[in-house]
């Protein structure tokens, strides 16, 4: 698979598509650090997936949508996709793991999805959720392994670029991006590729949960034990291994892949709201961590950091605030 098959006009179709219903989302200052915030935790689901839920249902034939779709997720997409079914009036069936955070799993349920638990893995979620397309005739919404989803995403670094323009920055850019599946990264990385300035990209993951920078390493896609994923806090970012379509993305266009601990994810977390007021969840305050501490990063480079989402739990952001 080559990374050509996305052009910028097809980013350019998907961007004017969910324009509709998504947010430009502004670029915040984080403190004194430097580091410029991409808040796409103020997105009306809290998280950067509405993006791509919404590109996807909008491009499905009529029949599609009234027989309805299927998704899998551990929270996020599954919030985008029963928000965007919800909007447009499509039935929708989630399969969610059982140690989802509540307040994702009780906010897919008040949006009126179906929800169906397994256990941890991401590989349980996926085989379930094909299980019920095929036994139902519903429609799969890919988390991040489609190019529905990478257009999509590909609209953020688009934002960015815009915005930098605005402010008549034409220095040189690190733009920082958590990974997981890849679907954020790839469609990022992408746009960047593409844009006529420097732009280089550093995806960042949890120490315990770096498939992607092993992958890197290795020169082909490394899957982790999902008991080992599951030990970060950041829980949108315990997929155990980059999808096959965003592998090429990652492999191609992605400069570095960084670390960072588990307590410098909750400092982070902590260090977000006292800075901006806006609240990260634990994948959210992966990217701003690694910026923030300078990690892959050039002297001369303005550092921005997509805070991904903000759906976290109020009982671990208590906890986080009180360390």
């Amino acid at each position: 698979m080559t990374t050509d098959r996305i052009d910028r006009e097809r980013i350019r179709a998907a961007a004017a598509r969910i324009a509709p219903f998504v947010l430009s989302t502004p670029l915040v200052p984080f403190g004194s650090s430097g580091v410029l915030l991409k808040a796409e935790n103020l997105q009306p689901s809290g998280a950067f997936k509405l993006r791509g839920a919404f590109n996807t249902l909008l491009q499905l034939p009529e029949a599609a949508r009234r027989r309805g779709v299927v998704a899998h997720s551990s929270g996020n997409h599954a919030v985008a996709v029963a928000f965007a079914a919800q909007k447009l009036g499509v039935p929708a069936t989630i399969v969610m793991p059982e140690d989802a955070p509540r307040v994702k799993l009780d906010w897919t349920r008040a949006l009126g999805a179906t929800v169906d638990l397994v256990g941890p893995a991401s590989s349980e979620r996926a085989r379930r959720a094909a299980e019920l397309a095929q036994r139902d005739g519903l429609a799969p919404v890919q988390p991040y392994d489609a190019e529905t989803i990478i257009e999509a995403t590909a609209s953020i670094t688009n934002e960015i670029v815009a915005d930098l323009d605005a402010r008549a920055h034409v220095g040189p850019v690190d733009l920082y991006v958590p990974v997981s599946g890849g679907g954020l990264i790839a469609g990022m990385a992408l746009a960047a590729s593409q844009a006529e300035r420097d732009i280089r990209v550093v995806g960042v993951e949890p120490e315990t949960a770096a498939d992607a920078l092993a992958s890197l390493r290795a020169g082909e896609r490394v899957e982790l034990p999902a008991e080992q994923m599951a030990t970060t806090l950041a829980d949108g970012l315990r997929v155990a291994v980059l999808g096959e379509r965003t592998w090429p993305y990652v492999r191609d266009c992605v400069a570095e892949i960084v670390t960072v601990s588990e307590s410098e994810i909750r400092t982070f977390m902590a260090r977000i709201v006292l800075a901006t007021r806006m609240v990260a969840e634990p994948s959210g305050a992966v990217a701003p961590a690694a910026a923030a501490l300078g990690r892959g990063a050039r002297e001369n480079a303005l550092r921005v950091a997509v805070v991904s989402g903000g759906n976290v739990d109020p009982t671990l952001l208590r906890a986080v605030l009180s360390d």
